[in-house]
């Protein structure tokens, strides 16, 4: 297929992170155009679309995939509706970027990988830190044997605050925050497959939301069939600002990567030492969203992709699972070569 230049986008899902991908692709991404908008809420999608000089627009996700000028797809929808938005679009021809969970379910995770498999189109998954600089360049270091063998990861996200506890639904924590780091800790660990789990959550910053499921600390251990050790941590509280890192201590050194930092700065004066911190997300990772979307206009091109796949996103899923059987069991998991809880 001859893909023409500019690529057309289409976006699905016009919520933050979806507005700030409509952003990247009609002001940030050279080569790429954000042709449409779908969203099922009345008005949501033509507020995105305004905003980015977009005058196509859908309530039915379907109408955009089927739009025969449309040549990848960027699904940014809640998480229960992605595997059947990656099978429809792969179906149908496009490429498919989708935000992480790709799925819910291990079973979905494998149809929408067969789908995108079946139809020969590119599947990447939003797990955004591959783009960020500082993870890059530890994973390159991790690659080429400058740490030497690695023995112990490290990754934690710290989120700056909880603004609606009531919203959060369950296994969240797990789900759609530390699956983040279960990636960046396989990505780490690369070749290595996860055989044990053990995971500790509970309701400290907001106790009075548990008994409806609400988890928003965690700690979770995994052990790696290569023997290395690794330890995935998660809050929802932190005051300081939002706090991502990632370490990887092996038999020759160690490398680290993340700062909560705005910039290098620090200011010394009567009262101590003070930095500026940054307080979301679309700040702290502004130019990995943009080079992940960079990635897969590219990947539309060349086929080949460069992001987190299909089975990369099936692999932190598995661990996200394997946390929830952890919970609920109260004991350490088993995790077998499919994935899947023993």
């Amino acid at each position: 297929m001859t893909i023409p230049t500019p690529v057309r986008i289409g976006l699905i899902g016009s919520g933050w992170i979806g507005a700030f991908h409509a952003e990247s692709l009609a002001r940030r991404i050279p080569g790429a155009v954000l042709a449409a908008v779908a969203d099922p809420a009345p008005g949501a999608a033509e507020g995105v679309a305004a905003r980015c000089g977009v005058d196509r627009t859908f309530l039915d996700a379907a109408d955009l995939i089927a739009a025969s000028d449309i040549d990848g797809v960027v699904i940014a929808s809640p998480a229960f509706t992605h595997p059947d938005l990656v099978v429809a679009a792969a179906e149908a021809g496009k490429a498919v970027f989708v935000e992480k969970p790709m799925a819910l379910t291990l079973e979905d995770a494998d149809r929408a990988i067969a789908a995108a498999a079946a139809a020969g189109v590119p599947l990447q998954v939003g797990f955004n830190r591959r783009f960020s600089r500082d993870f890059a360049a530890a994973h390159a270091a991790v690659r080429t044997g400058r740490i030497g063998t690695p023995q112990l990861l490290r990754s934690l996200t710290r989120d700056p605050g909880l603004a609606n506890p009531s919203a959060v639904k369950p296994w969240t924590i797990f789900l759609e925050t530390l699956i983040h780091d279960f990636d960046t800790l396989n990505w780490f660990n690369a070749g290595a497959k996860a055989v044990e789990v053990v995971a500790l959550a509970d309701a400290l910053v907001a106790p009075e939301y548990k008994e409806s499921g609400l988890l928003d600390t965690a700690v979770v251990t995994v052990r790696y069939d290569n023997g290395a050790i690794a330890v995935a941590e998660a809050s929802f509280s932190a005051a300081y600002g939002y706090d991502v890192r990632g370490e990887v201590f092996g038999d020759s050194g160690m490398v680290t990567a993340g700062d909560v930092r705005a910039t290098s700065m620090r200011l010394y004066d009567g009262d101590g030492l003070t930095a500026d911190t940054m307080r979301l997300n679309v700040d702290l990772f502004h130019q990995a969203y943009t080079d992940e979307l960079a990635a897969f206009v590219e990947a539309i091109r060349s086929g080949a992709v460069s992001g987190a796949r299909g089975e990369d996103a099936r692999a932190a899923l598995a661990l996200a699972l394997a946390c929830r059987a952890s919970i609920e069991r109260g004991a350490v998991v088993h995790v077998g070569a499919d994935g899947r809880v023993a």
